[in-house]
């Protein structure tokens, strides 16, 4: 976790992020929130919802890019900021690029099926053609705290 991080209050998107992450967790789906912030105001917010919409798709991440989409009239999201609890998996950092979202602010890592700072590293790719400016490590302990106790209850 970056200095920052550790001393400084959440932003309000990040905190928004995590309220949706305990939607999920009370929906029964993996907590992981994501918010969508254009012009420092969030224009878009959802939670993992795959088992819900029966979409494998569904995560948190996706259906915010793409109600964010919506309410901005654009499938280009330029200017846009994504925060999200989890690490984004692959699926989701590719929907990212292709939105072209400026910068990605994110809670836990993932070693196991992120694709930022693990696994295929998709911002990293020279098929990648948007890359944006990455944050890692911003209400972390709130984010892994969250999954944790979720998987806990379910062993």
């Amino acid at each position: 976790m970056n200095e920052t991080a550790k001393r400084w209050p959440l932003p309000p998107a990040m905190q928004a992020a995590l309220d949706e992450a305990r939607k999920a967790a009370d929906a029964g789906e993996v907590p992981v929130g994501a918010a969508v912030v254009k012009d420092g105001a969030i224009v878009a917010s959802a939670h993992n919802a795959p088992r819900a919409l029966k979409d494998p798709t569904a995560h948190a991440e996706m259906l915010a890019i793409r109600r964010a989409a919506e309410a901005l009239g654009d499938e280009r999201l330029t200017g846009c900021d994504l925060y999200v609890t989890l690490e984004p998996c692959p699926m989701c950092a590719g929907a990212i690029a292709h939105a072209r979202i400026a910068r990605v602010y994110y809670g836990a890592s993932d070693p196991k099926g992120g694709a930022v700072e693990h696994g295929c590293r998709t911002f990293e790719q020279a098929s990648c053609l948007h890359r944006p400016e990455v944050y890692s490590g911003i209400g972390e302990s709130e984010a892994a705290n969250l999954l944790r106790g979720f998987f806990r209850e379910r062993r």
